[in-house]
């Protein structure tokens, strides 16, 4: 009888720490992916380049309706200097101002996300429009100085129209980039 008692006794402690690893184990993968976190208050970690950031829970999320000149050697950097006729070394410098600018701007910042249509790209990144805890919209504030081409791609156009109007007015303006 003392025995089965005891027997059963170990059997609950097992399953009841079974339970709690089951539990952190899933806490973890939650957090790990994203779910959970509150995109209306979370940190950005670090500026990857000007049009793409890094935030507190390791994702990345690439600013919506906006394309910032490469900053690092890749198949696009290549092809945007085909398309455009640009020299690499060139497109790259451009994209070294558009860093420091989204990095002035956003980098240890609190911020809210805003989705559209399509929450992610097609290499796992979030798509987002970006908010200061002031209210400054860091898309719209990027193309206003001159440090990004549209990249206005349906379904994610809720802004289009505004960040036309921001690009040819800081082209008009020769800010940033546009100099």
């Amino acid at each position: 009888m003392i025995t089965a008692r005891i027997n059963t006794n170990r059997t609950r402690i097992q399953t009841n720490k079974i339970v709690t690893v089951i539990v952190l184990f899933i806490s973890i993968c939650v957090s790990l992916i994203g779910c959970g976190y509150n995109y209306n208050d979370i940190y950005v970690m670090k500026v990857l380049d000007g049009d793409t950031i890094k935030l507190i829970n390791g994702q990345k999320v690439r600013l919506v309706g906006i394309d910032s000149p490469e900053l690092y050697v890749s198949n696009k950097l290549y092809r945007d200097a085909q398309r455009t006729g640009r020299d690499i070394a060139a497109i790259q410098s451009d994209g070294r101002e558009a860093y420091g600018f989204t990095k002035n701007l956003v980098e240890r910042q609190r911020v809210r996300l805003e989705f559209d249509a399509e929450k992610k790209d097609r290499y796992g990144r979030l798509l987002a429009y970006v908010y200061l805890q002031d209210g400054t919209f860091v898309n719209a504030k990027i193309i206003e100085r001159g440090y990004a081409n549209l990249n206005n791609k349906p379904p994610n156009t809720k802004y289009a129209g505004l960040f036309r109007e921001l690009y040819l007015q800081a082209q008009e303006d020769k800010r940033g980039l546009w100099r």
